[in-house]
Order: C-alpha cells, then structure tokens, then sequence
C-alpha cells in the first residue's frame, strides 16, 4: 500500500529538488534530496547499511520545513478567540472551504429562503457584514476559494448564491470544481490564514457541525497552507463566472 506523503515545502526558487514530505501515516519524514554517490564520502558515513541511501540538503530546508515537534499536540481556541482574529489581522484574511455543505448554513434563515425561492437574502448591516466592509475599506484583502462538486450540493449552490453578499462587502470569492481540486493536491481541509502568519483549522463531524478550531502558528506548517492558498487561487474561477459556467452546464 502506498504511503500518503504530504508536501511540506522547498526552498528552491524553482520548485525543483531539494524538498522535504512527511508521511501522513507514520509520521516519518523523507527528504529528497542529491543523492551521495562517491565511495569515499559513503565510506565516512556511521552506521549505512546495506540499501541505505544518503542525500545532501541545505540545512535551511529542514530548518524551514522539518516537523518541529515530535508529536504534535493541536492548540484550541475558542470561538470568542477566532472571531477576534477578524478584528485584529494586518494584511490578509483567506478561507479554503472544502465541505459539501455547514450545518451552521442550514440552520439559517436565509438558507430556508433560497430552498423555497432559490435566492439567498443578504443584510449587509449584519455583524459580519459591516465587520469585513471595515477592513477592506481600509485596505485589507479578504478572500476565499469554495471547492464545488459535479453536480453541486444544495448547500454549495446556497454558498454560490450567497457569494453576492460577500463580494459586497469587497470579499474576493473564487470556486473551484472539486475534481481540480484533487488534480492540484489541494488537501480536504477547511481553513482561514491570517495575514500568512495564523492559520485556524476548522474541524468538522460527520454531520457538518463545527466541533473545535485549531490555530497554527508553527512557520513551516503555515507555509504550507500558504502554498495551499497560492495554488487554489491559480486555479479557481471569480464566483460569477463560474455561476454562469454552472448555468451553461444545466
């Protein structure tokens, strides 16, 4: 059975050899690397068995990227914590929303609204609303990319349709079909990065209920949601036209 590695990130400036990923499994790590070839450099090496393989890498690259922690033990914050996190960032807020559908949408009203009518109402005086209105105003990027599936659920045309109230409040909304998603490797995670510093994790049940929220501030594990951001942005597609690619579909 093949390992499941996850890319933990390089240093190379063109994306090329050396890297370091981490079985998700196991917990070991491989680092890839230039392999050591010449039979006097082996001959140095301590306890190199027979098939044993030696690399060379930079010592930043394990520095930058290697697990810091032996195990890691996930750092809970509280609800009244994440939504100060709103409040309080620099620069940047982004959300990669992976699920099918949020408990927390369902139990709306709005939600009831767009299954009768099939449009969501939006109230740009909200808490929410006037909030991001505030830090966009003020120059701050607030963004997300929602990964959709063929055909979308219910809850994600919701989400589709929603999306004009976010973009009034100067969030820029992306989508992105699930299956380019998985042809990118983006992983199956639901989380906000705060200003590429703070990421939050939102962990979920079975039935799409919000169970706890986890704040990283580790740099390699948040440099790699940041590459996470970099390549869903790459790829997804501003919420209007893919609206109108949905509508072609139909």
């Amino acid at each position: 059975m093949p390992r499941r590695l996850r890319f933990n990130g390089t240093d190379s400036m063109n994306g090329q050899c050396p890297a370091v990923h981490e079985d998700l499994d196991t917990g070991e790590v491989v680092v890839q690397g230039v392999p050591v070839t010449d039979p006097e450099d082996i001959a140095q090496l301590q306890h190199f068995g027979t098939g044993d393989a030696a690399v060379v890498v930079p010592r930043a690259l394990l520095v930058n990227h290697g697990p810091k922690e032996i195990e890691r033990v996930p750092r809970l914050i509280t609800s009244q914590e994440f939504g100060k996190l709103f409040e309080s960032f620099e620069y940047t807020a982004w959300h990669l929303e992976t699920r099918r559908g949020y408990a927390s949408d369902r139990a709306d009203d709005a939600f009831r609204t767009f299954v009768e009518t099939g449009s969501a109402p939006w109230d740009l005086d909200n808490p929410w609303s006037v909030n991001i209105r505030r830090q966009t105003d003020a120059g701050k990027s607030v963004g997300r990319v929602r990964v959709v599936d063929s055909p979308p659920t219910q809850g994600q045309l919701f989400l589709l349709d929603y999306a004009r109230c976010n973009a009034a409040t100067g969030e820029d909304v992306r989508n992105l079909w699930r299956a380019d998603a998985d042809r990118v490797r983006l992983p199956a995670e639901d989380y906000w990065i705060f200003d590429s510093r703070v990421v939050a994790v939102l962990h979920f049940d079975g039935d799409d209920n919000l169970l706890h929220i986890e704040a990283i501030t580790e740099p390699a594990e948040v440099l790699r949601y940041v590459q996470v951001r970099d390549a869903a942005l790459r790829h997804a597609v501003p919420y209007d036209r893919f609206a109108a690619q949905l509508t072609t579909l139909e």
